[in-house]
């Protein structure tokens, strides 16, 4: 079983820059494939970015540019750097792990391949 908990969320202005952190305990061999999701009131839970076990990153359209995803493995933890941040990101964000996917991760980033998750971190951006 593998735990995962998030922080670093708050309340920015539009166009602030806020980082989420993501540490993962339990069960872990490196190889399981990472990835960052947000749900609004009301909404469907998205997809923002995935990272696999050597660092290939992909990301939903609207966070290309803006969003980076990073993990360090040393550390166990999952990274979220938020830049320009809009009103419609806020949203409760949450980090997830897939541990079968031997290493890659599944397109396209949706709940479905992922096994386990936080409790969520709140990002509220004003306008």
């Amino acid at each position: 079983q593998v735990q995962l908990q998030e922080s670093g969320g708050g309340s920015v202005q539009s166009g602030g820059s806020l980082r989420l952190s993501c540490v993962v305990s339990g069960y872990m061999d490196g190889r399981e494939c990472l990835a960052w999701f947000r749900q609004a009131p009301g909404k469907e839970r998205e997809g923002v970015a995935h990272v696999d076990s050597d660092g290939r990153t992909n990301y939903a359209d609207s966070m290309w540019g803006r969003f980076t995803i990073s993990r360090d493995n040393a550390k166990s933890t999952l990274y979220l750097q938020m830049n320009s941040l809009k009103p419609e990101d806020t949203a409760m964000y949450y980090c997830a792990a897939d541990r079968d996917g031997d290493g890659f991760c599944k397109l396209p980033i949706i709940p479905l391949w992922y096994e386990d998750w936080g409790q969520g971190t709140q990002v509220t951006v004003s306008s």
